[in-house]
């Protein structure tokens, strides 16, 4: 029951910081290429590697608090 609960939460984590991530960074992302006039199609790509490489740090590193807060009780 405990590795359930423990699993869940983590996965939880992970999919929130991606989300929240991956928000964030379209944000950014958009406004770096603006800001540094990226032409074209080039945009969206620029938009999008940052999108994802945003979403992909933020939720490893709230996967990764999860875990360690799973293991402390209470």
């Amino acid at each position: 029951m405990a590795r359930d609960s423990c699993l869940a939460r983590v996965t939880a984590g992970a999919a929130l910081g991606g989300g929240i991530g991956g928000a964030v960074g379209a944000v950014y992302g958009t406004y770096e290429a603006i800001r540094y006039k990226v032409p074209g199609l080039l945009k969206i790509r620029y938009i999008g590697q940052t999108t994802l490489g945003s979403a992909a740090v933020f939720g490893l590193f709230l996967g990764a608090g999860s875990l360690i807060h799973c293991g402390k009780s209470y």
